[in-house]
């Protein structure tokens, strides 16, 4: 319950400064009985790994499983932190500084490696600051150079201890420092105390009433500098406005309970051997568990399952380095490198960036060499798909080039070949994506296609207008039936039957319906028809003469009207005579235009036979 009866109050500022990205990183955990504040400089520029963030955290968590003060602990979080930078170092070294303040909100212990610092206020007076492992602090240890040419000197940057540094880190950790009510502490990093002198942190310190307008006059002051490239900066400021203050020990009751613990030491000397025979009972527990995590990583690598044999080797690994098993441990990280390299391709592989994929194989070729659980003929075979891969993806590179410059034909081709060869190497991912980008450009070519025949219709409905117009009715259908046909291919309907609607009015131009013949009524209008006469056929020889005798006058308006006599004997001989005549009056002729064209014919046959012997 010391958290309870203490106040400890905290702040902090952290920004990139100059660059996009900030790699400083801060983090804290308060609990009941111990608190715990990190804050760690980035020393690498990998653009994935933010090895300030790995090392605060890793160090919270082994606190967090252990609190404690004591230095041995403290070491092997540190210790743990940097093996796990090491770790993580596949593509560059990742590297951080960091201090670290432990506490039981009386006392505080701290510890560091690199050069973000420390800095411990008493009474508006710097009590403490803590040194770096730099060049320059060094320099400055053997008096070659002043210590307050440090934060100036060109060697500042250059350090000796820091955490993922080759082999392995020996930090700094302090012995128990007495804490007092009003103490103020400052953890930052490098890119904000190389911008405020201790003078002027001093007054920062005596100006402020929180630890919040603490950090923001220090970043003031910092930016107040107006440097032209201004680093990562961050700053925790940490007030102890009250510790936690412990009841007076009663000298006299302790030594009576030492005497006692020592009496049960005397008759209870089995003890000991109790705890050591539970303490290797519980070592070789891990060490079972740690065999297990390595079979069944084992097995999962020979699956082809790499994701999970990594996270069962780390496993493993944790429980090496709790028994303090170095050989088991180096065996486990070896194992674990190999099976993450191609995790980490089939990852880069995802993403598309066959450079890196290739990388991550070629490693995990050289790393799997001493295991044979490793199928290297697999790893040798996803290696050389690599060139395919690079292939399928510059295609649909260059596909893409061509489908944001219109020629989605080009676009079409280029995005298939790459389809085949994603196909033939099963490199799935590709084929995701080249499918949708296919499915794009074809839509995309088929709208254009389909404009170019609207377009071509919309000329055609327009070219059947005009001839329309100009009464050239054929034309006009013949152009209006094609336009009807791309409408209908193209699936506008409306426009479909906009054309049916023209053709059909065209057609009643061309065909006009005929009117009913009244018989009762002649064309002059006389309303009466009268037919008189007498007829006689008669048959002649074998010559087929035929002589037709008849008497009478027929009148139908603009038909025909005819008159004639004749006589014929029995004997074989006759005679005739007769007139014929035949008029055609009018001849109606119906143009493409639908008017009338009329032809006034007149043609008179007047044939005549007389005296004829047969």
């Amino acid at each position: 319950m010391r958290k309870e009866n203490s106040e400890f109050k905290t702040a902090f500022v952290s920004e990139a400064g100059s660059f996009l990205k900030n790699r400083d990183f801060y983090g804290c955990v308060e609990l009941e009985d111990w608190a715990c504040y990190v804050i760690a400089d980035g020393l690498d520029t990998d653009t994935e790994v933010n090895s300030a963030q790995i090392t605060v955290q890793t160090i919270l968590e082994s606190f967090l499983e252990k609190p404690t003060m004591s230095k041995r602990r403290l070491t092997e979080y540190i210790k743990i932190a940097h093996e796990w930078l090491q770790y993580e170092s596949r593509r560059v070294r990742l590297k951080a500084g960091f201090v670290i303040v432990v506490t039981d909100y009386t006392r505080m212990v701290w510890a560091s490696a690199g050069h973000s610092r420390l800095y411990h206020f008493r009474g508006n007076r710097l009590a403490l600051k803590s040194k770096d492992h730099s060049v320059a602090a060094q320099l400055a240890a053997e008096g070659r150079i002043a210590e307050d040419r440090v934060d100036q000197h060109d060697e500042r940057g250059n350090l000796n201890e820091y955490a993922g540094k080759p082999g392995m880190i020996k930090p700094y950790v302090s012995d128990k420092v007495k804490l007092a009510d009003g103490d103020v502490l400052v953890l930052c990093t490098p890119g904000l105390w190389e911008g405020v002198q201790d003078a002027e942190m001093i007054d920062a310190v005596e100006g402020a009433n929180d630890p919040q307008a603490l950090a923001d006059t220090l970043e003031e002051v910092m930016l107040s500098k107006q440097r032209s490239r201004i680093e990562n900066y961050s700053a925790a400021a940490i007030y102890v406005n009250k510790i936690f203050h412990e009841e007076p020990k009663n000298r006299k009751k302790w030594i009576k309970r030492i005497a006692i613990m020592l009496i049960m030491l005397l008759i209870f000397g089995g003890a000991g051997i109790f705890y050591a025979v539970k303490s290797a009972a519980k070592k070789a527990e891990l060490v079972v568990d740690m065999l297990q995590y390595e079979q069944n990583a084992d097995q999962y690598v020979k699956e082809q399952e790499y994701a999970k044999a990594v996270s069962d080797y780390s496993l493993a690994r944790n429980n090496s380095i709790k028994v303090k098993d170095p050989v088991h441990k180096k065996l486990l990280t070896s194992k674990m490198a190999a099976a993450q390299t191609l995790v980490d391709g089939e990852a880069h592989l995802k993403e598309g960036d066959i450079p890196k994929a290739t990388a991550s194989y070629t490693k995990a070729l050289e790393l799997s060499e001493s295991y044979n659980m490793f199928n290297r003929e697999v790893i040798q075979e996803r290696l050389e798909q690599m060139t395919t891969f690079q292939q399928v993806q510059d295609w649909i590179t260059e596909g893409d080039l061509k489908l944001q410059n219109g020629d989605y034909s080009g676009a079409i081709i280029l995005y298939k070949r790459a389809r085949t060869a994603a196909t033939e190497t099963a490199y799935k991912e590709a084929l995701k994506e080249v499918a949708t980008k296919l499915e794009t450009a074809e839509t995309k070519r088929a709208d254009i296609k389909r404009q170019a025949r609207q377009l071509q219709a919309d000329t055609l409905e327009q070219k059947g207008d005009r001839f329309n117009e100009a009464g050239d009715y054929s034309g006009a259908m013949d152009a209006y039936a094609s336009a009807q046909e791309i409408y209908q291919e193209i699936d506008m309907l409306e426009r479909v039957l906009a054309m049916e609607r023209k053709i059909n009015k065209l057609d009643e131009k061309l065909n006009p319906p005929v009117p009913a013949v009244d018989l009762t009524q002649d064309a002059a209008g006389l309303g009466t028809t009268d037919t008189s006469g007498l007829n006689s056929d008669w048959t002649g020889d074998a010559g087929g003469m035929s002589v037709g005798n008849s008497v009478g006058s027929t009148s139908s308006t603009g038909i025909s009207s005819s008159a004639g006599s004749g006589t014929a004997d029995a004997s074989g001989s006759g005679s005739s005579s007769g007139k014929t005549t035949s008029n055609t009056s009018k001849k109606s002729t119906s143009k493409a235009d639908g008017s009338t064209d009329t032809t006034e014919t007149e043609a008179n046959e007047q044939e005549a036979t007389e005296g004829g012997d047969s």
